[in-house]
């Protein structure tokens, strides 16, 4: 049992961060339509970010944070909705989704090439202590992270919900015709969700950078792990990506001890499998009617 309850808070903890990557999926398609295949390399990218204000311009290591949320709200916000999004965005999601690929490529060799194949170690954000719990072991880290994770997400849905801006982004979101004649700046809400993303990037960034270390290669696995959270709880749901990440860092974690450490990366995929065949719109999605 002590090992069980061991096993479900560290899964909970690595779920949260991929929910984290998941809503940003979710996000930008509600907004924009945009599909980001590139969403791994934007959650690997900030942990350099970080490194560079450490051992570069020697900042201390929340300063070095900050100076990675700007870099990233400029560059994975602004900048990527700007140049590569609205110039793509009118041809079809086809090419776009070619171009986030052809991104996310680019951004990682070209972390490869200028900071170095080899894993770089990543200071952690809370400190290594271990708890007993119920006789079971936990990690100070693994509760720090799950605690900002669903903090970061809960606050996300209390802005979209209780804030005129964010009121104002879901109807952008709904109906962006309907919305603009109400009066809603639709291009500026659009932004504000392309700037979400890149926060929330930075933080699973920081959290997660720790545990598995700052390497270019990072990004293959989040992206995926993010992209079928979403698929898994529903594309169209910020909920169903919380859920959809929490469930995968569980059945992963589950795997690794109970079936096999080889196939672990292999459970999600079966999942899925099985939501795409039995249940297409996640499981708390809802269906999308499009007109052919």
């Amino acid at each position: 049992m002590a090992e069980l309850l061991q096993i479900l808070i560290s899964g909970l903890a690595a779920g949260s961060i991929y929910a984290l990557a998941a809503v940003g999926f979710t996000l930008l398609w509600q907004a924009s339509q945009t599909i980001n295949f590139a969403q791994g390399e934007f959650v690997m990218l900030p942990a350099f970010f970080v490194l560079i204000g450490m051992t570069v311009f020697g900042l201390p290591l929340w300063t070095s944070v900050i100076l990675a949320l700007v870099l990233s709200l400029i560059l994975l916000g602004v900048a990527f909705k700007r140049l590569i999004v609205e110039p793509m965005l009118p041809h079809g999601t086809l090419p776009l989704v070619i171009a986030t690929i052809a991104l996310g490529v680019l951004m990682k060799e070209s972390v490869k090439e200028f900071y170095g194949a080899t894993a770089q170690p990543f200071p952690a954000i809370f400190p290594q202590d271990v708890y007993h719990i119920a006789g079971a072991s936990v990690s100070l880290q693994d509760i720090g992270n799950l605690a900002v994770s669903m903090l970061a997400i809960g606050g996300l849905q209390l802005f979209l919900s209780r804030t005129r801006t964010g009121r104002c982004m879901q109807a952008s979101a709904q109906n962006p015709a309907v919305a603009q004649i109400l009066g809603v700046n639709v291009k500026r809400m659009v932004l504000y969700t392309f700037l979400i993303n890149a926060t929330l990037a930075t933080i699973a960034s920081v959290l997660i950078s720790p545990i598995y270390l700052a390497k270019f290669s990072n990004g293959e696995t989040l992206g995926l792990v993010a992209f079928i959270a979403a698929i898994v709880g529903g594309f169209n749901q910020i909920r169903g990506a919380l859920v959809g990440g929490l469930l995968i860092g569980i059945i992963d974690n589950l795997s690794a001890v109970y079936i096999s450490a080889q196939y672990r990366s292999a459970m999600p995929l079966i999942l899925l499998i099985a939501i795409i065949l039995l249940r297409p719109q996640g499981l708390l999605g809802t269906p999308e009617g499009r007109t052919v």
